[in-house]
Formats: C-alpha cells, structure tokens, sequence
C-alpha cells in the first residue's frame, strides 16, 4: 500500500519518462553513426575529376594508294602504305620512317577499324616504335567523299586513336609511361595526328 501523501502516477510516469530520454538518446546515437558512416562510404568526388590532357605532337603522315585485300572473315580489309612524313612537339621532333603501314577492318556497321604501325627517327637519332589503333565513321555521304580523296571537314567524322609507342633510349622513356590518346585528319595521301598525353 502506498503511503499517505505519496503519488504512485508521478513516479510512475518519471520512470516511463527516463526510460523514453534513454532510447531517444540511443537512437540519436545510432542515426548520428549510420550518417558518419554513410559519409566516409559517399566517393571524394574532388578526387574523380577528369584527368587532364597535355599536348605532346603532331604528326603529317605521307600515305600511298590503299590496297583493298577483299571480304575476309574479320571483315573488308585494306592496307595503306605510308611512306614518310614529320613530327614534331614541345619535347620531340623528327622523321616518319617508310615501311609502315595502316591495317584497316570496315565492320558491318560501317565503322572503320584502323591499326597503324611504323617507326620514328628522333632529331637525336632514336628510333621510336608506335602502334595506333582506333575507329574512324561518319554519315555514308561524307565517307564516301573521304574515301574518294575530296576535302572533308574533320568536324564532320569521328577519327580517334590511342597511340602507345616503345623506345629504349632514356630521354624518351616517358612515352613508355604513360597512356596517350589522338584526333586525326584524313586527307588524300596524308593523315594528320595530333597526340596528347593523359595526365
């Protein structure tokens, strides 16, 4: 029984109060983790920014007649010869060498697969391997004029490529390094490339 004078309701309703403070601040711990935990999951977004490019040539590329190879398992295959040319950039310069050439694939849906191989003289004398492979396509009347040797606007197609290159002497080693990715520019016995290294 309780004692005159002392109210049941008013201790009850402190005990109940207590254990709600309790499990409020409970929760509010739990919430305030979960979003601290959250955050350090959520990406540093300054830390995925694009990387950013940096020019390191340009190449005019002398080319020969195309030689159609015919419908082959891969595709319509066609070998261009390239017989020479210049290059030059902010850290390099030098010759295209003859003898190389650009294997190219047109895929059924009309994009052109090319694949470049040849070699660079330096205006030191070293001597550069590169490999460049990449797609070129547009609207059907404006590869037909291309292929015809007519002045097209490069704006008007996509050509790009990702060149990669080999070379043993020191002063170059950075084109070992790194990746490094070209516009291009068909004209009729020339190709224009112009290569810029990913940051």
């Amino acid at each position: 029984m309780p004692r005159r004078g002392s109210c049941p309701t008013q201790k009850t309703n402190q005990a109940a109060f207590a254990r709600i403070d309790l499990g409020s601040i409970e929760n509010a711990c739990l919430h305030s983790q979960n979003e601290s935990d959250m955050s350090k999951s959520e990406p540093n977004r300054e830390m995925h920014a694009a990387p950013s490019l940096a020019f390191v040539m340009e190449l005019a590329i002398e080319l020969a007649p195309a030689l159609d190879l015919g419908v082959t398992p891969a595709g319509f295959r066609r070998m261009v010869p390239i017989t020479g040319g210049r290059f030059e950039g902010p850290k390099i310069r030098g010759d295209v060498l003859p003898g190389g050439a650009d294997w190219q694939i047109l895929r059924n849906d009309g994009v052109l697969h090319v694949e470049a191989r040849y070699a660079l003289r330096t205006s030191d004398g070293a001597l550069i391997y590169v490999k460049n492979s990449g797609l070129r396509h547009g609207p059907p009347e404006i590869m037909e004029r291309l292929i015809a040797g007519h002045p097209v606007d490069p704006r008007s197609y996509y050509f790009r490529t990702a060149p990669r290159f080999e070379v043993s002497a020191p002063q170059y080693d950075w084109l070992n390094r790194y990746i490094f990715i070209a516009d291009a520019e068909r004209h009729a016995n020339s190709v224009i490339v112009r290569v810029w290294q990913v940051a």
